[in-house]
């Protein structure tokens, strides 16, 4: 089970045709030595409508570990090395979320251990990675309408819920990487095998009159804008995968 209680949802706006470069990059030379320092790299991904967007998770037992782990790594030799290089393939890298289990589902349980990663034949799989903006103080309420209402019809429609996030209200303990500390969100990640097999989903989704007349209106409403959602593929190195 993770027992790790906070989530960094990172999204980069990248330079046009850097994305495998940076992911070369990162897998690498920067997810090990992050692991090391007690981080733990989720997952990363591709996002199949933005060619320059990477989009990764890391988390971190707590907001104290997180601040050590951070200021120990972005001070230290490898980024010191690789650091530059990093971000020359970037146009921004601030699109960050700071978020909590939001109960319900325990985090990415099915993720394959880091020791067990080259056992593996092969990376597959297709995420939706959805966030929810919401009005401030109310995710406590919209996280408890969807683990009653919306999240037993997905699973019964064939989704895997890797995680269900609330924001993180904590202060952001390492300054030098800004997150965007004043939105409420609620965020899911929501895993298929493949492309074919997340239509099968929706399309059952669609057939289903309580679904289409009741609980997803009910949901859509309580949003302040259209949920965001992203279509994802595993990198080769992501343990979130199917």
């Amino acid at each position: 089970m993770n027992t790790h209680a906070v989530f960094e949802l990172r999204r980069y706006r990248l330079l046009p045709e850097s994305r495998e470069t940076l992911i070369r990059l990162f897998d690498s030379e920067f997810v090990d030595p992050q692991e090391a320092l007690g981080m733990r790299v989720e997952g990363e991904f591709r996002d199949l409508d933005d060619p320059d967007c990477f989009v990764w998770v890391r988390s971190f037992k707590d907001m104290d570990a997180r601040t050590e782990a951070l200021a120990s790594f972005y001070s230290g030799p490898i980024w010191k090395e690789h650091g530059r290089a990093a971000n020359a393939t970037m146009l921004n890298s601030d699109n960050v979320l700071l978020l909590k289990p939001a109960g319900g589902v325990h985090p990415f349980t099915h993720n394959l251990p880091r020791d067990k990663e080259l056992t593996r034949s092969a990376v597959q799989g297709f995420i939706n990675l959805n966030i929810c903006s919401l009005a401030p103080g109310t995710e406590e309420s919209f996280s408890r309408f969807f683990r009653e209402n919306v999240l037993p019809v997905m699973r019964d429609a064939g989704a895997r819920i890797d995680g269900l996030f609330v924001t993180e209200r904590s202060r952001n303990g390492f300054a030098r990487l800004p997150v965007r500390e004043e939105e409420t969100v609620f965020v899911w990640f929501e895993c298929h095998e493949d492309q074919d097999r997340a239509a099968d989903y929706e399309n059952r989704l669609r057939r289903n009159p309580i679904w289409t007349g009741e609980i997803y209106p009910q949901m859509d409403s309580r949003c302040w804008r259209r949920i965001d959602v992203s279509r994802l593929t595993p990198t080769s190195r992501s343990l979130c995968a199917w």
